[in-house]
C-alpha cells in the first residue's frame, strides 16, 4: 500500500514564521558555547555581550537609527506595553487624551482599555470598509491635550497600511505633547522603516514574525523622548527593561536578520505571488476580498460565502495546509478588525487569512486554491 505524503503548505506567516537555519544555529551556539551572562565582567560575559551588541547593531541598521535607541524585550506584546504605559506615565501631567484605532493588536487595545478605566480619555478611530483609518479622522482626533497616539503600521489581519505619518504631522502641526507609538510587528523586515523620518517616537517589533525565535522582540525609543520603565531590578537595557537578557534568543534574532532578503526585491516577489493568488481566488464563486488592493502583499484576507472559518480551516489542515481565521492572539474569537470595518457577521464568520513569507511559492498557492475549491464543494454537500 502506497502512502502519499502531502507537501506541507504553511500560509499562516502572520501568526508566526518557521525559524531560519542561521537563527537556529546561533541559538544553539549561544546555549552550548556562548552562554555567559552579558552583565558579567569576565570573558564569558563579555563574549555574550558582544553577540548581543551585534544584534542591537543589526536592528539599528535596519531602522537607520542609533544602537542606544534599541531595547530588547520578550516580544511585541511586552514592547507595546512598555511603550504605551511608559509614555502615558511620562506625560500624564500634560494631558489625559489618548488616540488609537479600533483595529489595533490586542496587546495595544487591552493596555489602552486599562488606561481608560484609570480615567484617561480614549478616542478609538474606526477604519473605512477597506480597513484604513482616514487621515482626516486622525487629524481631527489629535488635540492639544493628547499625550499618546498609538497606530499600527500594518494591520495583522488584513495587511492594510495605516497613515502613521499623518499622525506624526498632526502632532507636529499643533505642537501636541503626544508621543507617537507604532506597532510595526507585521512590517519589520518586510518594509523599509526609518522611524525618525516617519516621526515615530516608539516602534515595536517581534523576531518570530521574520523567521527568528519566539520570546524575543524589541522597542525602538527615540533618543528625544523619555518613558518610565514598568519593571525594576538590575538596570539592564539601560534601565528600561530590567532582567537578564535572553542572549540565545537575541542571537537567534540576529541570525534571522542576517538571512533577511533585500526588502524591496522581496516585496516585489511577494507582490507578484499575491497577485497570482488573487487571480486564482477569483476563479471561485462566493469569494469576497477583505484586504484592500494596496495592502502589504504578505497578507490576503478573504471570506468564503457560507463556510464557517473554523470548518474550512480544519478541512484545509486535513490536506496539510495551514491558514488562519485572523489574529492568532484572538484564539478563534470573531475578528474585531473586520467588525470595525463594518463587514457583516456572515463575512466575519467565514473569513480566512492567507499570509506569505519568503519561503512560499506558486506551487503553495496552487495547492491551496485546489484544496479550497475541494473544501467548498465537499462542505456544501453537508449543508
Amino acid at each position: 500500500m502506497v502512502c502519499l505524503v502531502r507537501k506541507l503548505v504553511y500560509l499562516d506567516n502572520s501568526a508566526t514564521t518557521k525559524p531560519c537555519e542561521t537563527a537556529v544555529e546561533r541559538i544553539n551556539n549561544a546555549l552550548r558555547e556562548n552562554w555567559g551572562n552579558p552583565s558579567s565582567l569576565h570573558g564569558l560575559g563579555i563574549k555574550a555581550e558582544q553577540e548581543m551588541n551585534r544584534a542591537r547593531q543589526a536592528v539599528a541598521d535596519l531602522l537607520s537609527c542609533r544602537t542606544d535607541e534599541i531595547f530588547f524585550t520578550s516580544g511585541g506584546t511586552e514592547a507595546n506595553n512598555i511603550a504605551i504605559m511608559g509614555a502615558v506615565n511620562a506625560r500624564r501631567r500634560r494631558g489625559k487624551r489618548i488616540v488609537t484605532t479600533s483595529i489595533e493588536h490586542s496587546s495595544t487595545l487591552e493596555t489602552i482599555v486599562t488606561l481608560e478605566k484609570q480615567g484617561f480619555n480614549v478616542v478609538y478611530l474606526k477604519p473605512d470598509r477597506s480597513g484604513v483609518v482616514a487621515k482626516e479622522d486622525i487629524d481631527k482626533a489629535i488635540t492639544s491635550d493628547t499625550i499618546l497616539v498609538s497606530i499600527m503600521l500594518v494591520n495583522n489581519e488584513t495587511g492594510a497600511i495605516q497613515p502613521v505619518k499623518a499622525a506624526a504631522e498632526a502632532i507636529s502641526r499643533i505642537s501636541a505633547p503626544a508621543m507617537l507609538h507604532c506597532d510595526a510587528v507585521q512590517a519589520f523586515g518586510k518594509m523599509n522603516l526609518n522611524p525618525s523620518r516617519m516621526g515615530i517616537d516608539l516602534m515595536t517589533f517581534s523576531a518570530h514574525k521574520f523567521h527568528g525565535p519566539k520570546g524575543i522582540g524589541g522597542l525602538y525609543k527615540s533618543k528625544n523622548v523619555k518613558i518610565a520603565p514598568l519593571t525594576y531590578g538590575g538596570g539592564q537595557e539601560r534601565g528600561l527593561r530590567s532582567g537578564t537578557e535572553a542572549t540565545p534568543l537575541i542571537a537567534g534574532m540576529l541570525g534571522a536578520i542576517e538571512e533577511l532578503p533585500d526588502c524591496d526585491k522581496q516585496l516585489e516577489i511577494v507582490r507578484k505571488l499575491r497577485d497570482y493568488a488573487i487571480e486564482r481566488l477569483k476563479e471561485i464563486e462566493g469569494i469576497s476580498f477583505n484586504s484592500p488592493p494596496d495592502a502589504l502583499p504578505y497578507i490576503i484576507n478573504i471570506s468564503v460565502d457560507g463556510k464557517k472559518s473554523e470548518t474550512m480551516m480544519h478541512f484545509l489542515e486535513s490536506r496539510n495546509i495551514y491558514v488562519s481565521s485572523g489574529s492568532a492572539c484572538a484564539k478563534g474569537k470573531g475578528s474585531h478588525v473586520l467588525r470595525s470595518m463594518g463587514l457583516s457577521d456572515a463575512r466575519v464568520d467565514s473569513a480566512l487569512r492567507i499570509s506569505f513569507s519568503k519561503n512560499n511559492d506558486y506551487e503553495d498557492v496552487d495547492i491551496f486554491i485546489d484544496a479550497l475549491k475541494e473544501g467548498i464543494k465537499t462542505l456544501r454537500s453537508f449543508k
